[in-house]
């Protein structure tokens, strides 16, 4: 993902469209993080994604839905990521 997309991701709300699913972020070592989450440390991720590319903790690879899964956390804020059909 470039920090164009992440940019787009995030000026477009925290629910896809067409569908109004919920969208989060995925980083470099796969933990989930929630659209707030990268919102409010925008600045942080954006640096990191273009000069510590190898640092996991605030890279951004994707953008994602989460369809089903009941337990899935925020690794940053521990909130409860919402899912679409799970619950």
């Amino acid at each position: 993902m470039t920090t164009q997309e992440l940019k787009n991701h995030v000026r477009s709300g925290r629910y896809a469209w067409p569908g109004g699913y919920p969208k989060y972020f995925i980083n470099s070592d796969g933990e989930a993080l929630s659209f707030d989450a990268v919102k409010g440390n925008f600045h942080d991720v954006v640096f990191n994604m273009k000069y510590l590319p190898s640092f996991g903790g605030w890279n951004v690879v994707a953008c994602a839905i989460n369809w089903e899964d009941e337990n899935l956390y925020c690794c940053d804020s521990g909130e409860k990521i919402e899912s679409a059909y799970g619950e």
